[in-house]
Order: structure tokens, then sequence, then C-alpha cells
């Protein structure tokens, strides 16, 4: 029997002003499910390409709590093809992933390997001895240049860096929100797939959970496109979130050389 995976996340906002707004908190391919918020109002699905779930509320003034849980059984996906659509997006530089800023940050030893999968595999190296995981380091405005010149941020940032520089190789990479079993402190993290042999493989240069029962929330081009709350035309302020995600064996080892693919 494949083990099984447990998430369960609650949160509050406080709405000034009342208005639509996008909850993205579901994982992917989740066997049971509930979402549920404080005001007991109607949502309105809405999918996005690559596995991204939200649902829009219309929230009314006041304190709203949400809370979700799901399950899902650990089942080793197949990989995903990287489409030409996939190529014409996720090459592009993006809002927080400036592809097209960084030729003076790029380790010249990554311009000499000749396949994609060595390239990625040396950025996750780099990354991960250039910066320092620094909880709170980084601004919600930076982007990967400035990850690079402080040498420090979250996984977030980890993630933006390791995209631009496969972005600026020509390799179609893409920002992915995952829940981690093992994640320690326990909240959302960010990690990124990218195009190895013609299709989508996970990695993570924070190297602070094992990729292989990691679950996909959201994908997009930056963090940009998987925010876990969204506003569409409200005013909230954020009171405060808790995340845990666990699965029911132990944590497989993960030295981050294999190929894993995201579920």
């Amino acid at each position: 029997m494949a083990p099984r995976a447990t998430v369960d996340v609650e949160f509050a906002v406080r709405v000034t002003r009342p208005g639509p707004a996008a909850i993205s908190v579901a994982a992917a391919h989740a066997d049971t499910e509930e979402l549920t918020v404080s005001w007991h109002g109607e949502s309105e699905p809405v999918e996005f390409e690559h596995g991204t779930r939200a649902e829009v509320f219309a929230l009314p003034a006041g304190e709203h709590r949400v809370t979700y849980h799901a399950e899902r059984a650990l089942t080793e996906p197949e990989p995903e093809p990287v489409t030409l659509a996939d190529v014409a997006v996720f090459t592009r530089p993006s809002r927080y992933c400036p592809s097209d800023r960084v030729a003076g940050l790029v380790p010249p030893e990554l311009l000499k390997l000749k396949s994609a999968g060595k390239q990625v595999q040396a950025i996750v190296r780099h990354v991960s001895d250039r910066l320092s995981y620094v909880a709170g380091a980084s601004r919600p405005t930076d982007d990967a240049v400035d990850t690079l010149l402080a040498g420090e941020g979250v996984c977030r940032d980890f993630a933006h860096v390791c995209i631009t520089l496969c972005r600026f190789l020509d390799i179609p990479a893409r920002y992915a929100g995952v829940y981690a079993p093992g994640l320690a402190p326990m909240d959302f993290h960010a990690v990124f797939e990218a195009a190895v042999d013609g299709h989508w493989y996970v990695f993570d240069a924070t190297r602070l959970a094992p990729r292989q029962t990691m679950l996909r929330i959201a994908t997009g081009r930056d963090a940009a496109d998987t925010a876990f709350l969204a506003t569409l035309g409200c005013e909230l302020d954020f009171l405060g979130s808790t995340v845990f995600a666990t699965t029911d064996a132990a944590l497989p080892a993960d030295d981050g050389s294999g190929l894993v693919v995201l579920g």
C-alpha cells in the first residue's frame, strides 16, 4: 500500500473592504479534501493550467477563518511532457525571474556544460552554495537579481534564482508552490521544475525537505502566479497561518541528484 500524505491549513484574515478573494491551497490530485470559510457564502471554482485550482469567495467585512484538510496517496506519477506552449512561456523573463538581466551574474562554468540535465544540477548546486537561507531576509518585491546581490533569501527566492538561470540558458523552468512533509519549520514551500529530456522534473536548492513526498499546490511563471491568497477587489489584513503536512511513512532520503516528478 502506498504511503499517504495529510495536509491541514488554517489562516485568518480581516476584511476591511468587502469584495472577492481567491484562495488557492488545494493539493493536486487529493483523494479527499475539504475547504471551509467561517463565512458560509458560496464560492466559484477556477481551474488553471498545470494543476492549479482556486476558490473565489465574495467576502463581507469582518474577520474570517479559512481551513483546509486533504489526504492523498503518494504514488509515483508519470513525468509530464514539456509542450511547445511550455517552451514559449517558461523560457521568457517574468516579474520575479528577469532572465534578461543576469548575464553578468551567470557562472561561466554553466555555459560549458552540454546537457540540460547537467546544467540544471549545476544551477541547483551553485544556488545552494551561494545563497544563505535566512527567514525574513527578503522583501515581497525582491526578484532574482536582488536575491543574488543580497546573497540570502527564503525558499521562493532560491526558486526564483534557479528559474532565472535556467531561462538564461534557454531551459524551460517554472515555479511551484508545494506542501513539503519534513520541512522545518513547517509552512508553504516553493520549489521549481525544469525541462530535462522533454519532461518536467522538480528541483529544490534549499534541500530542506525530500522532493518525493511534496504535493503540488500551484504552478506558474513565478510567485506572482501562485499566491495562496489573492485579493480581487477586496481589501484585507492577513492575521497569520498554520500549515501541517505529514506522511504516515518514513521520509525518503533525497540527496538532490536524482530526477523526481512532482505530483
